[in-house]
């Protein structure tokens, strides 16, 4: 009787781990480049943002000007105010 190893090894089964490993770089090479295009460089500053921006609604675009919420809090009184 032959064992598991013998039978696994005779398949011919490497071709699709190199073909897997084929995939997996160039799908974390397209993830890496689309990280670093530069027109992508406003929408990843405005997520960076999301945590500390409370009022700002989803959908509207960063504003470039460097006005965060925390400033517009502080600004109006209610940065002192607990929720």
């Amino acid at each position: 009787m032959k064992s598991l190893t013998d039978v696994v090894s005779g398949a011919g089964l490497s071709g699709y781990a190199e073909i897997a490993l084929i995939l997996f770089v160039i799908a974390f090479l397209g993830v890496v480049i689309s990280l670093f295009l530069p027109s992508r460089q406003r929408v990843y500053e405005r997520m960076r943002r999301l945590p500390i921006d409370h009022d700002a609604p989803l959908d509207s675009d960063y504003r470039s000007d460097g006005d965060s919420s925390l400033r517009r809090l502080r600004s109006s009184g209610q940065a002192n105010r607990s929720e």
